[in-house]
């Protein structure tokens, strides 16, 4: 069975659950899932988990995640993007300058309300399927984080601009709040994701205008897939690791620096057998080398057998 990441470039028009099912039809396999949903209109990076790699989708959450967005002023949408009803119209007298001012003072964190109308859950049910249904959801703002904003171009009504976030940052929304701050309301006109991580559009695969042997090709194995720190171990401990055992002091050959409770990758040989947890950091290790004391230095969250 197939099993590994996979990073598609969603195009505009399917949801981020279309993507999954043509990849079932494809691979003809049922676990397959992704990470980090992506609106119908917006276009881009959508990480995918396919066979076991799905178990990785949780530490993709949170990654920072880069987008280029178009926005329109003037126009205020009941989904904060040009997909929606148009609610209000207003005049905006603002010059350039004050609009790159405006959209530059959203770098760092701020209390966000996410759209009614999103992926998000309320009680079991997606809010945007409450919305339509007349059930408007307004949930309470959340921190989010906007790390950086580039390339600001002003053509008229319509602004765009490269911005990195927080995982968990609605961009349909920041835009609102720019046009709210400018006086004269804005909505998202274009979206895409450019960059999940250290994932990006460069690598991704439309899934739709692919075979299935450039989408198998594409796959990427799960020993590659995570940033974590790594840590080698004995060939002899593998049974006993897959059974959910912890990793000792002796069975460790080599590992990159860690933290005392951070996730750790732990292989053997070139095979991720196992995501654990740090119960020393790596200089303590170190000590209980030198001192000959076997101690338990890494227990399992998730093991990954053959």
């Amino acid at each position: 069975m197939y099993r590994g990441l996979l990073i598609a470039d969603k195009p505009k028009g399917p949801t981020s659950h279309d993507v999954v099912e043509e990849l079932r039809k494809k691979l003809k396999i049922r676990k397959i899932g992704h990470a980090g949903t992506l609106d119908p209109f917006a276009t881009g990076v959508l990480i995918i988990g396919v066979g076991n790699a799905t178990r990785l989708l949780e530490y993709m959450k949170d990654l920072r995640k880069t987008y280029r967005v178009k926005m329109k002023l003037g126009i205020i949408t009941d989904t904060f993007d040009i997909t929606g009803n148009v609610v209000e119209k207003r005049s905006c007298a603002v010059s350039e300058l004050e609009i790159i001012d405006t959209v530059l003072s959203f770098v760092g964190s701020y209390r966000q309300v996410p759209p009614a109308y999103s992926a998000r859950k309320y009680k079991g049910e997606r809010l945007y399927k409450l919305a339509r249904a007349g059930k408007i959801i307004r949930l309470p703002p959340r921190q989010v984080t906007i790390h950086g904003v580039e390339d600001i171009e002003v053509n008229g009504d319509e602004v765009s601009f490269t911005v990195e976030t927080s995982s968990g940052t609605y961009i349909r929304s920041l835009c609102a709040d720019i046009g709210y701050k400018l006086g004269c309301g804005a909505t998202a006109i274009e979206l895409r994701r450019t960059a999940v991580g250290r994932f990006t559009d460069d690598q991704a695969v439309d899934i739709f205008d692919s075979s299935t042997e450039k989408i198998i090709s594409s796959l990427i194995d799960i020993s590659k897939a995570l940033d974590f720190p790594k840590v080698s171990i004995k060939s002899e401990a593998k049974k006993r690791v897959l059974n959910g055992r912890p990793v000792f002091v002796s069975d460790v050959v080599e590992y990159e620096r860690f933290s005392k409770s951070e996730l750790v990758q732990v292989f053997v040989e070139e095979n991720l057998v196992m995501i654990a947890r740090a119960q020393r950091s790596s200089k303590f290790l170190r000590t209980l080398v030198k001192h000959n004391k076997n101690e338990v230095v890494f227990k399992p969250e998730k093991v990954f057998k053959d």
